[in-house]
């Protein structure tokens, strides 16, 4: 039988790669190959998969919706996109509006545009920040590399150093319609901004009347051990971004607002056919449900702290240190010896993304157990050079 990677290099356009490696199934954290080969997941579909695979309550919870309702586009309404933005805004703890979409990319892309209804154009992001491969969104997005092969973009960007206090002073003013930051820029190798950061970038839109965006992408929905990991600073966005971890494996983002930013879209100012989808919002219900019926925000901050403390805990020198919140982790590196690191613990059964080549990224399901995280931690070390 002709193997996945040889059909996926005969039919699929060619932007990732043939990735060298197929899975068939799998079950909590554990996913199997095509040959029967069992790993531990441990990058969770870039921090998507909250509850692992085939979740009972994720299962249940669209099997039931998908023989109730499917689709039924934005021109009516439907109880599961209703009561999902509802509980998204009592986590929150505060009064606001929310739209869906099917991304992160998407939810970005929303909140540039509403930004755009404050009646300025300059817009403020970080280097090194990434908030989706869409125009709109990859104009914000502080990574060269993919940016520059799609020049011109849209808007009118600043890109400043993250975790700069002062160059947010400098470049945020009267005429910036936001400021969008990632609390932790996953995609740069978990890298964490300095304490107060978020905090200061909060006066500093208030006092210019900018929008304060957070892209909680990556972070939010409990990977790190909030519901949205800038609760873990007391600070209030205008705006945020959620996907990823939301629909905990369907498709599925939304962009909340508060305040008056919240009212800034009108009919007819955006949409999406397939935003809200009454299936994937039954799946979004069900991981915020578990993650609260389970207990699981506590969870991912003991098994983060465990995994933190046994990487650092085994001394050696090719570790430079663990950076990162909960259970989205950089095992930063002596050396650009990722992509091998990543292969050897492949070879011990486990999967990891070497998002930098100094920078192992771990961001696995939230219900990974105590046992797989010790598990790994004696893997790492044996898998060291």
């Amino acid at each position: 039988m002709t193997s996945f990677t040889d059909r996926w290099s005969q039919s699929m356009m060619n932007n990732y790669g043939t990735p060298s490696l197929g899975l068939i199934s799998g079950s909590g954290a554990v996913v199997v190959a095509e040959d029967g080969t069992e790993y531990v997941d441990l990058l969770g579909g870039i921090a998507v998969n909250a509850l692992g695979h085939a979740h009972p309550a994720i299962v249940a919870a669209v099997s039931q919706q998908v023989a109730t309702l499917g689709h039924v586009s934005n021109l009516f309404i439907a109880e599961p996109p209703l009561a999902l933005a509802e509980l998204l805004l009592a986590l929150a703890g505060r009064p606001g509006k929310v739209i869906f979409s099917n991304s992160g990319a998407e939810a970005n892309e929303a909140a540039f545009k509403l930004s755009r209804l404050t009646g300025r154009t300059h817009v403020v992001a970080t280097e090194g920040g990434f908030h989706g491969r869409t125009m709109g969104a990859l104009a914000l997005t502080g990574q060269p590399g993919k940016r520059e092969p799609f020049l011109p973009l849209p808007g009118e960007v600043t890109h400043v150093p993250f975790g700069d206090v002062d160059a947010l002073r400098a470049a945020v003013t009267s005429e910036t319609a936001m400021l969008i930051i990632e609390p932790i820029q996953g995609e740069m190798g978990v890298v964490v901004p300095p304490p107060g950061y978020l905090a200061a970038a909060r006066e500093i839109c208030t006092a210019t009347g900018a929008l304060l965006v957070l892209d909680e992408v990556q972070t939010g929905i409990g990977r790190t051990g909030h519901w949205f990991h800038h609760q873990s600073e007391g600070v209030e966005p205008d705006v945020v971004t959620l996907a990823k971890g939301l629909g905990g494996g369907l498709p599925l983002g939304a962009c909340m607002a508060f305040g008056a930013a919240a009212d800034l879209f009108q009919p007819g100012s955006h949409g999406t056919t397939f935003g809200g989808n009454p299936v994937s919002c039954a799946a979004g219900l069900a991981v915020i449900r578990t993650i609260a019926g389970e207990g699981l925000l506590d969870h991912v901050k003991r098994v983060g702290e465990l995994i933190r403390r046994g990487v650092e805990g085994l001394g050696h020198p090719a570790i430079a240190g663990v950076r990162g919140a909960g259970l989205l982790l950089g095992i930063v590196l002596t050396d650009p010896i990722s992509a091998d690191l990543a292969a050897r613990l492949r070879d011990a059964g486990f999967l990891v993304n070497p998002i930098q080549p100094d920078v192992i990224r771990l961001a696995p399901p939230l219900i990974l157990t105590t046992e797989q995280a010790e598990a790994f931690v004696t893997a790492l070390g044996e898998a060291l050079p």
